[in-house]
């Protein structure tokens, strides 16, 4: 199939229902956002080896591409709507069926999450398959959060589990044993993250500060305090784990310092005023999400981590980093 065909095989029927998008036929796509409201946009790239393992399946691969980008309009309290896709492919992803395959990940997602397909660009590399993904969304009544907007006082609160997906990279590479459940468990929850996109809407006028947690809780904590202009204490124990985590934090206690600094958590970080944790924890109950506070943001100075006696530890890495 050339670039058209394939364009109106398998994705122009992803932009069915959303009529700016002139199914695909078009350079260009129409957004009419409502009177009033205000559009947010978050773009980001994956790439083959590096955001997920060569031999995923299509249909997850395209999954997490698109969640990934949901997950940031979780951490802006925005309701996402539509999105454009440039895709990569490498010699392995040319094959129809690899496509119709990742176009069914996509489809899937769309339907849970309400959004549309409304244009991207389709080409070729030498290289490994190339993922990038602009995401649009609208901001509620309420407005949108950021990270810059911490008070000091303000509780730490995390959504999920943390470490899951950076102990999934660990197990994968040898350097520690999980039995197959836990592997799999693990490995569930890098390949198919779980954007917080309903939890998330109800932040706004809640929370004071929020990112979602991509590069490491410790360097995205950071993001938070230096944009904020404050500082930040976390204890150690009361960082959220899940089941499959805390049996490899029991087996090999090294890995604390992954779970802090590693990624692909793509769970929310925020903060909110002490009297807001009621309302936290509603809207955590509302929506199936776990909430957990694990800290406090203070006066000045990097993300300090404290462990149950309320003694500094530090970590030799800081976070993920791109480049």
């Amino acid at each position: 199939m050339d670039e058209f065909d394939l364009i109106a095989t398998h994705f122009a029927p992803l932009a069915e229902g959303y009529p700016g998008a002139h199914g695909l036929a078009d350079d260009t796509a129409l957004i009419t956002p409502p009177n009033g409201r205000t559009v947010i946009v978050s773009a980001d790239t994956l790439v083959a080896g590096v955001h997920f393992f060569d031999g995923a399946a299509p249909e997850q691969i395209a999954q997490k591409a698109l969640r990934v980008n949901l997950s940031d309009m979780a951490a802006a309290g925005a309701t996402p709507f539509a999105y454009t896709l440039a895709l990569s492919l490498g010699k392995a992803n040319r094959d129809e069926d690899w496509i119709a395959s990742f176009a069914r990940g996509l489809k899937a997602d769309q339907k849970e999450f309400g959004i549309h397909l409304i244009g991207g660009d389709t080409t070729s590399t030498p290289g490994p398959l190339s993922i990038s993904l602009t995401i649009f969304g609208e901001a509620g009544e309420n407005g949108v959060l950021g990270r810059r907007g911490g008070q000091a006082g303000d509780a730490i609160w995390v959504s999920g589990t943390i470490g899951d997906a950076t102990l999934a990279l660990l197990t994968a590479g040898g350097k520690v044993d999980a039995d197959e459940q836990d592997q799999d468990y693990l490995n569930g929850r890098l390949i198919n993250p779980t954007p917080r996109v309903q939890f998330g809407k109800d932040l706004p006028g809640v929370a004071t500060a929020a990112i979602d947690i991509s590069d490491g809780l410790a360097a995205d904590l950071g993001h938070i305090c230096r944009q904020s202009g404050l500082g930040a204490e976390v204890m150690l124990d009361r960082i959220p784990l899940s089941p499959s985590a805390a049996k490899l934090t029991d087996q090999y206690p090294e890995v604390l310092e992954t779970i802090v600094t590693g990624g692909d958590d793509y769970e929310l970080l925020f903060t909110a005023p002490v009297e807001k944790e009621t309302v936290v924890m509603t809207a955590g109950k509302s929506t199936a999400t776990a909430v957990t506070k694990i800290g406090v943001m203070v006066g000045s100075g990097p993300p300090k981590f404290l462990d149950a006696h309320g003694e500094l530890v530090q970590f030799e890495q800081t976070g993920f980093r791109h480049l």
